[in-house]
């Protein structure tokens, strides 16, 4: 069964695509946790961080660029903004396709729980 994210790339459901690859793509978090909130994730459906393999390299590191770029766009790198992967249900994964998360628009606090 395709993800929601799959799903969004379809055009199957609503999804706002800022960025999309030929290895991943990036939407507006439909329940934002910060001003700006988006989810960077590979086109191709790896569930969490623990199943990547090292074939998976490419992809992984595509990410965190793609992740950059969009903070550019938005014109949010300046001030800073923070990258988040939860992995597995003790990890606040909700959605079973590896996917970063990128939160700005206000200033980060620790901890993160």
């Amino acid at each position: 069964m395709a993800s929601v994210f799959t799903k969004i790339l379809r055009g199957e459901i609503h999804g706002e695509i800022l960025y999309q690859d030929d290895l991943c793509a990036a939407i507006r978090d439909i329940q934002p946790q910060a001003p700006v909130h988006v989810l960077i994730f590979p086109k191709k459906e790896i569930r969490s961080v623990a199943q990547a393999s090292a074939g998976d390299q490419e992809i992984l590191g595509r990410l965190l660029l793609v992740a950059a770029q969009v903070a550019r766009d938005l014109g949010i790198s300046e001030r800073g903004y923070r990258l988040v992967v939860n992995t597995g249900s003790d990890g606040g994964q909700t959605v079973s396709h590896l996917h970063v998360h990128l939160l700005a628009g206000r200033a980060m606090g620790l901890p993160l729980a």
